[in-house]
């Protein structure tokens, strides 16, 4: 059986993306109680451009930590009114952790900490065929989905000027003086460091052709962008250039980086925003990359907006069709204007049995010694696999020397580009599992470092909490079953709130951080009541007072709490808000 616990992970988990050990398991979750309270910052936070990441942050000193000094004798535990039943404990009138009658989470008051993610690092290297012509016209995606950088929204003039074939996206300039343009849907991007690697099929003639790494794009009219110029003599050219209203201005001279430059020859365009500067280069992709920046300047017409690609045939261009073979689009670091943040003092500890509504001496003890602790909970876990996250590999156990928190990814690609589910909590790990019941999994090499959603829900609340999981389906109300349809019904704990009509989201007014969230997210799905196909994990209010939730969804490619393809959110108009089905407490 391989089910356990930790009685103390990490003292302080690293700043660095270093690997740091586990230092042992044992026992129930309830033995963390004895962690020494201390700070902890899981993984460090946003420090400009070249950093980039999701934080956990507490503030340095807190009286929150010394919450066991201050504690009277005995605790009070009061039976609160509404569904499910609670039991509020108190000390001196003052909320100490509230349990769930039939439920191992508890709340408990402590540190305030903010939860943030900025945005991801990626890579598109087209590894991918579209259009899919097997589905009807109008379902068709031209360039997909990047993996991990979000959906491409492709422009002008025909559809089927735009498509991907293993390791190149293509854009056909088929009518001149046509702008095309290739954007990632994501509008909120400041600070960048992206770049792009193409080439022409053919030298143009009559007048020129030319790509562009677009940034700061608000709309076809309104961007900035690196453009490179291919000349019908062969020559390469860099501008820099920003369009307001239609208008195009220079923000540099022209800089002619070559000539004689045959045809199909790769050339790779970096651009560097921080702020109001723009820095800006561009070489033959089979040549070192220059030290220099070739532009530096400084305009703050668009403080936000997408990255992208734009490819344009000059008017009078006579040698149509001439086609643009991209074959790498890459953002090293960006960061988000208003990255999603979360500020609370909950924390989310589990029982080693469900409270059965009984205030026992023993429990006390188990509060007590939780009470200010900084050991890592629910919460901590679940932020573990976000962008940045450094690995941390075990110690001992089952899982010795494998990764066991750290960034995950959701699972690997199929022809179209759209990420597999099925990687389980142990597939992260690459290992094999034995459940309670004796049935056994085996790993996945192609699953390693990735987990789909209920895989993130189990790794969280089964392997590092220590509820009982099983292999798949289970009806016992006991294990965590392997996916969320079944997980909805027979997940142990207790129902938190459900929707009636099966179209109109509960209400969740009992909701608390740690309480799974299931949807009926799937967007082709017309039937109100069918299975569930999506959950995650409640984190809590964001800056703008929007409930938030964890979550490991595929266009993100992994765990998230952001607005990337699809708000993470259970209030407002989105997708999630709209198809809330049910909330659970383990």
């Amino acid at each position: 059986m391989n089910r356990f616990s930790r009685r103390n992970l990490l003292a302080v988990f690293a700043a660095s993306a270093a690997t740091v050990p586990l230092s042992g398991f044992a026992g129930s979750p309830a033995q963390a109680a004895a962690a020494v309270p201390v700070p902890v910052e899981p993984f460090a936070g946003p420090g400009g451009l070249a950093s980039a990441r999701s934080s956990v942050t507490l503030p340095p000193l807190n009286a929150a930590y010394f919450a066991p000094v201050t504690l009277a004798s005995p605790l009070t535990a009061t039976v609160l009114s509404g569904s499910p039943a609670r039991t509020e404990v108190t000390s001196g009138g003052a909320r100490v952790a509230l349990l769930t009658h039939g439920a191992r989470t508890v709340v408990l008051p402590g540190p305030t900490r903010t939860f943030a993610e900025n945005k991801k690092p990626f890579v598109d290297d087209f590894q991918r065929t579209l259009p899919d012509v097997s589905l009807p016209v109008a379902d068709r995606a031209y360039w997909g989905t990047s993996p991990g950088g979000g959906s491409w929204s492709t422009l002008g003039p025909a559809d089927t000027d735009y498509s991907v074939v293993p390791g190149a996206g293509v854009i056909a300039l088929t009518t001149d003086f046509a702008s095309r343009h290739a954007t990632l849907r994501d509008d909120e991007i400041t600070d960048v460091d992206v770049r792009s690697v193409a080439r022409l099929d053919k030298v143009p003639t009559g007048q020129a052709c030319s790509y562009a790494l677009s940034f700061g794009y608000q709309d076809t009219h309104n961007n900035y962008r690196a453009r490179l110029s291919f000349l019908t003599s062969g020559a390469v050219e860099l501008r820099v250039e920003k369009e307001v209203a239609d208008t195009v201005t220079q923000l540099a001279t022209a800089l002619t980086l070559a000539t004689g430059v045959p045809a199909g020859t790769d050339w790779t365009i970096r651009v560097r925003r921080e702020g109001a500067r723009i820095q800006a280069k561009a070489w033959r992709s089979a040549t070192t990359e220059p030290a220099a920046w070739a532009v530096d300047v400084t305009d703050s017409a668009f403080g936000k907006g997408r990255v992208g690609l734009r490819a344009l045939a000059n008017d009078g261009c006579t040698n149509l069709p001439v086609k643009l073979h991209v074959s790498r689009f890459e953002v090293d670091a960006a960061n988000w204007a208003t990255p999603p943040t979360v500020t609370h003092g909950d924390w989310v500890r589990v029982l080693p049995e469900p409270f059965d509504g009984t205030w026992t001496p023993q429990l006390e003890q188990i509060i007590r010694g939780w009470a200010g602790s900084t050991a890592p909970d629910v919460l901590a876990y679940a932020a573990m696999f976000l962008v940045g996250a450094p690995a941390v590999t075990s110690g001992a156990g089952p899982a010795k020397d494998r990764q066991v928190l750290g960034e995950s990814g959701y699972g690997y690609l199929d022809p179209q580009g759209y990420r597999y589910e099925g990687a389980d909590f142990h597939e992260y790990m690459n290992l094999g599992w034995t459940f309670p019941d004796g049935a056994s999994t085996g790993p996945s090499s192609k699953q390693v470092g990735n987990l789909d959603c209920s895989g993130y829900t189990r790794m969280v609340y089964g392997y590092h909490m220590g509820v009982p999981m099983a292999a798949g389906a289970d009806t016992s109300g006991t294990r965590i079953p392997r996916a969320s349809r079944h997980m909805v019904d027979h997940a142990p704990g207790v129902r938190v709130d459900r929707t009636v009509d099966g179209t109109t989201p509960p209400a969740a007014a009992l909701l608390q951080p740690g309480d799974l969230v299931f949807f009926n997210a799937d967007s082709g799905d017309d039937n109100p009541t069918a299975t569930i196909d999506h959950v995650g994990v409640y984190l809590g209010a964001d800056a703008a007072g929007r409930r938030r939730f964890l979550s490991s969804r595929k266009t993100v490619n992994g765990p998230t709490m952001s607005d990337l393809g699809g708000a993470s959110l259970l209030d407002g108009t989105g997708t999630y808000a709209k198809k809330l089905h049910t909330v659970h407490r383990i």
